[in-house]
């Protein structure tokens, strides 16, 4: 994706009828405003991948992280999700170790010089690890253009457009004649303001300081990169003027690598890249816990939570625990049914009187910290002020020590049953027999 030009690039497979050499392209070139760029990209993605449904992956190349968001918002819109971005260093250096041999080069210099301007890289040729990266527009496409057209106007030959529209015809007539300049001496182009011609030499005395200028700034950033490389790859539509590789290789000392079709080598790499996107997968669940006794090190509080059961042991063990409170309920519910019968039939004062007994019958530990009393609303009057204030200044009652206490165990009938340890016994009383009628009386 250059100022003006999307390059889409498509890889050709041989197929069971026909020979296709490797490396072969399906190329496209669309020529757009460069402010719509992104936009314009994400459209022709949309379309290919509309008119080409076996395309399973997609790369696009950008030049910086501003461009880079840019791409992903004009891809979003679109709902397109199946692609990556690489940085166009990396998808040059990917199209060289497809083109070149590359196996003595550890460090690569890019050369990339577009209509717009001219990035300089410094690339890790094996990992493909971008050490420094510049870019300027002192020296453009654009600006070679400028200069041709210029000395056109400047020789006479060639009259100054009067509107913008002539002057983008002349521009477009000046970038012609330059790249025709790649493959013979001269060039002679008419057009309406005149003829504009051009030899080799006129145009390598108009380029030569521009020129020298990028090969300059491409030696300082390997230096500011301070890794050493071995060859530079020289890319873009300017890769075409055979004067830029000879100066590259006179002022860095290493060899330059110029591959066919230069402006497209970013799009080629990026098709050789491209792979289907990955999608992030969900957390896989922790693994199960298997049921048994918590761990002597784990805290009781944490062993619920922090052990994952499954959902039929959690049902089983709310099963369990209802079974258990179920029991506790008819148990509590038997006695105090039992305790019921009992005072219904009269025992209740002898029972209380028992318990209350001073006599030490049935006699309760004694204890140092005093017992909650649970009275209802008339078991006692409420203390006085009075009451209040002598508990408040009197002192303490003294307590002698009278030794150990020996506590007697409250005799018990065949009908007296000690439910809690601590109170009061329950006495059951002895029923009369009863009579059916039809029935012998027992023992009879």
């Amino acid at each position: 994706m250059g100022a003006g030009t999307v390059r889409l690039a498509r890889p050709l497979h041989s197929g069971p009828h026909g020979f296709v050499p490797p490396y072969s392209f399906d190329l496209q070139t669309i020529s757009l405003p460069e402010h719509q760029a992104e936009e314009s990209a994400a459209d022709a993605i949309a379309v290919a991948l509309a008119a080409a449904p076996e395309i399973t992956a997609t790369t696009v190349t950008f030049r910086s992280d501003a461009q880079a968001r840019a791409i992903r918002a004009a891809m979003a819109r679109r709902q397109l999700t199946n692609y990556q971005l690489v940085p166009e260093a990396v998808a040059a250096v990917h199209f060289a170790h497809a083109t070149t041999d590359m196996r003595e080069v550890s460090a690569l210099a890019v050369y990339d010089l577009g209509s717009s301007g001219l990035t300089v890289s410094v690339v890790n040729a094996r990992t493909s690890d971008v050490y420094q990266c510049e870019r300027t527009s002192d020296i453009s496409g654009d600006y070679l253009d400028s200069l041709i057209r210029e000395q056109q106007i400047a020789s006479g030959r060639i009259a100054h457009p009067a509107d913008p529209v002539g002057l983008a015809e002349l521009d477009a007539l000046c970038r012609a004649a330059k790249e025709q300049l790649s493959s013979s001496n001269a060039v002679a182009l008419p057009s309406e303001q005149g003829l504009v011609l051009l030899t080799q030499e006129n145009f390598e005395a108009l380029m030569m300081l521009a020129i020298e200028s990028s090969a300059r700034m491409t030696r300082d950033v390997v230096i500011r990169a301070q890794q050493p490389v071995q060859a530079v790859l020289v890319i873009g539509g300017g890769a075409r003027i055979p004067l830029i590789a000879r100066v590259l290789e006179r002022t860095i000392g290493v060899p330059v690598l110029v591959p066919p079709e230069p402006e497209t080598a970013l799009a080629r790499g990026a098709a050789l890249l491209a792979r289907p996107a990955q999608v992030q997968q969900a957390p896989a669940a922790p693994a199960a816990v298997p049921m048994g006794e918590p761990d002597d090190a784990t805290p009781a509080w944490l062993t619920a939570p922090a052990r994952r059961r499954p959902l039929s042991a959690l049902t089983s063990r709310a099963g369990h625990n209802r079974r258990e409170l179920n029991g506790a309920v008819l148990t509590v519910s038997a006695l105090v049914v039992v305790s019921a019968i009992g005072l219904g039939l009269g025992y209740g004062p002898e029972v209380l009187e028992r318990g209350n007994s001073s006599d030490g019958s049935q006699a309760v530990p004694e204890s140092s910290a005093p017992r909650p009393t649970l009275a209802g609303p008339s078991s006692a009057a409420p203390p006085t002020t009075d009451a209040i204030h002598a508990t408040v200044a009197a002192p303490p009652p003294t307590q002698q020590n009278a030794g150990p206490t020996t506590e007697t165990p409250a005799p018990q009938g065949p009908n007296t049953f000690t439910v809690v340890p601590g109170l009061p016994p329950i006495v059951v009383p002895t029923l009369p027999p009863v009579v059916l009628p039809g029935f012998p009386p027992p023992g009879g």
